[in-house]
């Protein structure tokens, strides 16, 4: 008797409705002029370091999440050919309608409920040759930040911060997505914050805010004074707190 395919079951860890919330509200946000782009300015400038070193000639790119439009701006001075898209290209079910030279994704990539099928979407759609890089936000990022929500609970926390992936992770599901070769590499930015709020802006700005599916509760005015006190434990000598940020890099090639 020949059995037949065994079906994956996907947690329902994210929800695509938020996602999409989230990035719009990026973009409306990134239209004023003094909106935090230092993420994706990292992750920009980490994408033509890639593209130089690799000296990727200009070709077909899908570029998905790139909120400030500056990598878009970029690639199409450069020659590429640009198609932009927001997290709705981004269908855990179906793979993408066509092939691209490369596959770029700027920051989306740790929300996937279903990351494995996602790489392999990816990897399909890159045309013989091409490559994929994805950028996303990776295990040691937002500890001030988890500190500081654990106080605001109080005796009853609640999941607020997503679950975060590593780079033995992130390389492991690199392999398992078949790409003919892979690098993932990681590294760290800092920034420092004298209030809390300017963090939580900073975050709201680059769609960097949590999306889970089971949302947790919205923070009262005394979790949020609770909020408050917890930082103030975490101030340096100078009085600002230090926020870390991981960068995971997967480079794949079809």
């Amino acid at each position: 008797m020949t059995e037949g395919p065994i079906e994956r079951s996907v947690p329902r860890i994210f929800s695509p409705a938020r996602r999409r919330a989230r990035y719009h509200r990026a973009l409306a946000r990134q239209r004023v002029e003094d909106a935090a782009r230092f993420v994706f300015d990292d992750l920009i400038e980490d994408v033509l370091e890639r593209f130089d070193f690799t000296r990727a000639e200009p070709g077909s790119a899908l570029l998905i999440g790139d909120v400030t439009g500056q990598l878009a701006t970029e690639l199409r001075a450069r020659g590429f050919e640009v198609e932009s898209a927001g997290p709705d290209v981004l269908d855990e079910e179906q793979p993408f309608p066509r092939t691209y030279r490369y596959v770029l994704n700027l920051g989306l990539l740790d929300t996937l409920n279903d990351l494995p099928g996602a790489l392999v979407h990816a990897r399909h759609a890159l045309e013989p040759g091409g490559m994929m890089i994805a950028q996303c936000l990776g295990a040691g990022t937002l500890p001030a930040l988890r500190q500081v929500v654990q106080v605001a609970d109080g005796a009853r926390t609640y999941a607020r911060i997503h679950p975060q992936i590593d780079r033995p992770a992130a390389s492991g599901l690199m392999s398992r997505a078949g790409f003919a070769k892979q690098v993932v590499d990681s590294r760290v930015l800092r920034a420092r914050y004298r209030e809390l709020d300017r963090l939580i802006a900073d975050l709201r700005d680059q769609g960097l805010t949590g999306i889970l599916a089971d949302a947790p509760p919205a923070f009262t005015r005394s979790s949020w004074a609770r909020a408050q006190a917890g930082f103030e434990p975490l101030r340096e000598e100078d009085g600002k707190v230090t926020e870390t940020f991981e960068i995971l890099s997967l480079t794949g090639w079809g």
